[in-house]
């Protein structure tokens, strides 16, 4: 069997029980960054073994661990932060593990994305989820535009080094359109901005740290 474990995105006290229970059950993690989990598991005492899974890994380890689970081991997967699989590993093992009949168990818990969307005040009986923005400047105006196209709530990931570049490109293209930017969630500086795009850029004070940035949909 397989669990999910998502992960606390900035407080460690934003794990569930069911986490601590479940978490005891399994032979060994697979972790995004071991020294990452490696806090979070001694910030409560678990002692279980760890092994690295990334992106970069992803595919070449995952027989192995499929070896594993057929033979009957119980294994859980954590990111770094947040639910695996959402712009973090996961996405592959869980479809490998699908195609060979293993059973997956994912628990509910922390992602950026839906704590954002919760308290950003824009419509959330639709919305889509884009994970992090292009880079590349043409590219990154071509896939605003078509986002702003979309009836429903677009949210997205930015970094610190892009947020206010990106914001300046929708300052541009939809002058109007209402955005939330959140910054740091669940972290001691937790803050939300939402207006315009100016008035975002005028009150985004500091640029540190993790963002999610909300786009309202077309009227």
């Amino acid at each position: 069997m397989l669990f999910l474990f998502p992960t606390p995105i900035g407080n460690l006290s934003d794990v569930t029980f069911r986490f601590l229970e479940t978490v005891k059950q399994c032979d060994y993690l697979l972790c995004e960054d071991t020294r990452r989990s490696g806090i979070l598991l001694n910030h409560y005492e678990l002692k279980i073994p760890l092994k690295s899974f990334h992106l970069h890994n992803e595919r070449k380890k995952c027989e192995s661990v499929l070896d594993d689970l057929k033979a009957g081991m119980t294994i859980g997967l954590l990111s770094d932060a947040g639910t695996p699989g959402i712009n973090d590993p996961g996405s592959h093992l869980v479809r490998q593990c699908r195609d060979h009949d293993i059973e997956v168990v994912a628990l509910p818990g922390p992602c950026a994305a839906i704590v954002a969307l919760s308290a950003s005040g824009l419509d959330m009986s639709r919305f889509q989820y884009f994970g992090f923005l292009p880079k590349k400047p043409g590219k990154l105006g071509k896939t605003l535009q078509e986002i702003l196209n979309y009836p429903g709530t677009t949210i997205a990931y930015e970094s610190p080094y892009r947020i206010l570049a990106t914001l300046k490109v929708l300052l541009e293209i939809a002058p109007d359109r209402e955005i939330v930017v959140a910054r740091e969630l669940t972290k001691k500086f937790e803050t939300y901005y939402r207006g315009r795009p100016q008035e975002v850029l005028n009150s985004l004070k500091s640029t540190k740290g993790e963002f999610v940035l909300l786009i309202s949909g077309q009227l």
